[in-house]
């Protein structure tokens, strides 16, 4: 037995007059009960939800005994909550059993008791001498610490290293962590809270193990502790899977996105707030054209953003004419952040251009909210994964800060000698010595003036980021471009949904669930949230 309900602000169940979900099949013995049910994806019904690529958020409960006369019965503890992708095309999978690995893993890290810690710890590559590829990357978080551990990022160093660098990790973006740290900007992988493990495609792989690939690693681990919980000792990290079988495309990782700065600003007070990221026309036509006229594949890509962060696009232009998203995640769940794998290879070519654009939500804030590397400070990032592997990292900007500042009215700025960043104001009166934040931060926000920030800071001209490894640059990096004219906000496609009554006339997309509930107690099928 088996019915669509639906549930209403005050969590009260009702019976749906529009019987969408359709179960296909049920089985059940002493440990597990299986339910198998279709719907389509999008329905036309006021009390569904259309499933799209982006996040959803899956609530399931359950109860013993079946639904009586009375209806349902409360479900007490045997309920949850999980994020999918429930659109996120499936991998093919590769055993990884029989294949050799090796971990990166931190060995006895005292995490501060403080809100944010990123640690940075030096590794060499096990395999030397002869070329192999990483199929597949796991993380290994440590039990119980999977909210503590947020994300985690490979960089690849300078190949000049040697083996005195491996002797202890050191807190990142420290004024006394070791100079080696500063050769690693080269991000060769990332993963971030609520992610599985990747598995490359069977016709690319990370390759290791020649003189053009990483010797030494470091890895990076951005802690979030929040409730500055005293005396925690992490050993996470990440196992590598490998092979000597050469697979025909060696992968790159470019990252795209707004440059982590405090230029990077939100207002406090506003429902929504939408900042963009140009991996711009400039940098990708100097780099493709040099190195790979023909264009490089991205399969797959991670957006990321931070506590505020409600939906991020990755837009796509070929010569000034939009192309469909290269990515999206228009439900946002910054506890759960992996690559998608694209349903069809995207090729990037000379005279595109990649805006990733980052919505937020500051409702809940009374002050700015800033670029930075704290969760509650913000992001707007896009990790692509592509082949064949060009020396391009790093495309991405940072927008003009002048005319923020004039914004608020700020008509004179100076530079102390002392003063590491950036200025200090001059005037109007009100500003009169107060650093950039500080002004800012001064300025009385409204909505209506968030409002008109964000149509001028979209307009900004942007200071482009461009780079290599071993932190070389292209010609263009630190040059001033203006950002494309495009149509904002991003028109989605119209979605075509379709009535119950046509579930299987063969025309519209269904999407088939499969629960597995494991509990002895459970007696005859009951009703399924």
């Amino acid at each position: 037995f088996q019915q669509d309900y639906f549930t209403d602000e005050n969590r009260v169940l009702k019976k749906d007059p529009q019987q969408d979900y359709h179960l296909e099949y049920a089985m059940e013995n002493s440990t597990h009960t299986v339910l198998g049910f279709s719907r389509e994806l999008h329905t036309c019904d006021t009390n569904d939800k259309s499933i799209t690529e982006s996040t959803v958020r899956v609530i399931w409960a359950y109860h013993h005994k079946d639904m009586g006369e009375a209806g349902q019965n409360y479900h007490g503890s045997n309920r949850g909550t999980k994020s999918l992708r429930l659109l996120n095309p499936e991998k093919e999978e590769v055993s990884s059993a029989s294949l050799p690995y090796f971990d990166l893993t931190n060995k006895d890290v005292p995490v501060p008791d403080k809100d944010t810690t990123y640690w940075c710890q030096m590794f060499k590559i096990p395999v030397q001498h002869e070329k192999h590829h990483v199929t597949k990357v796991e993380p290994l978080i440590q039990k119980g610490h999977e909210n503590l551990v947020h994300h985690i990022l490979l960089y690849q160093c300078s190949s000049n290293l040697n083996d005195s660098v491996l002797d202890y990790g050191h807190e990142c973006y420290h004024p006394n962590m070791p100079d080696s740290f500063l050769t690693c900007e080269t991000v060769i992988f990332a993963w971030a809270i609520g992610g599985e493990g990747f598995t490359y495609p069977p016709h690319v792989g990370l390759s290791i193990g020649t003189a053009a690939d990483p010797q030494f690693v470091l890895m990076e681990v951005h802690y979030d502790n929040p409730s500055y919980t005293e005396g925690l000792i992490d050993n996470s990290g990440l196992r590598l899977f490998y092979t000597p079988v050469i697979r025909k495309y060696d992968a790159g990782v470019i990252e795209a996105g707004l440059w982590v700065s405090l230029f990077h600003n939100i207002p406090p007070g506003m429902p929504e707030f939408v900042s963009e990221g140009h991996c711009t026309l400039e940098c990708l036509e100097e780099a493709l054209s040099a190195e790979r006229p023909a264009g490089i594949h991205v399969f797959a890509v991670l957006l990321h953003a931070h506590l505020a962060g409600r939906a991020i696009r990755m837009r796509h232009f070929h010569n000034g004419e939009e192309q469909k998203l290269l990515a999206y995640d228009d439900e946002f769940d910054f506890n759960f952040q992996e690559f998608q794998y694209l349903k069809e290879e995207r090729t990037i070519l000379p005279g595109d251009n990649l805006i990733t654009e980052c919505h937020y939500s500051t409702v809940d804030r009374i002050r700015m909210t800033w670029g930075g590397l704290s969760t509650r400070n913000e992001m707007c990032l896009s990790y692509l994964l592509y082949y064949p592997r060009i020396n391009l990292t790093r495309c991405a900007s940072i927008p003009d800060i002048m005319e923020q500042l004039q914004f608020i009215g700020v008509k004179e700025i100076y530079r102390p000698v002392r003063q590491t960043w950036p200025f200090i104001i001059k005037s109007p009166k009100q500003y009169k010595n107060l650093s950039f934040m500080d002004a800012m931060n001064k300025f009385k926000w409204s909505r209506s003036e968030g409002l008109s920030y964000n149509e001028l800071v979209l307009k900004l001209p942007v200071n482009v980021r461009c780079s290599k490894t071993d932190n070389a640059e292209w010609s263009i990096q630190g040059m001033t471009a203006l950002p494309p004219e495009i149509e904002r906000p991003y028109k989605t496609e119209p979605v075509i949904c379709s009535p119950s009554s046509c579930l299987h006339c063969g025309l519209f997309p269904t999407l088939l669930f499969v629960i597995h509930v494991t509990a002895s107690t459970i007696g005859n099928i009951g009703p399924f949230v």
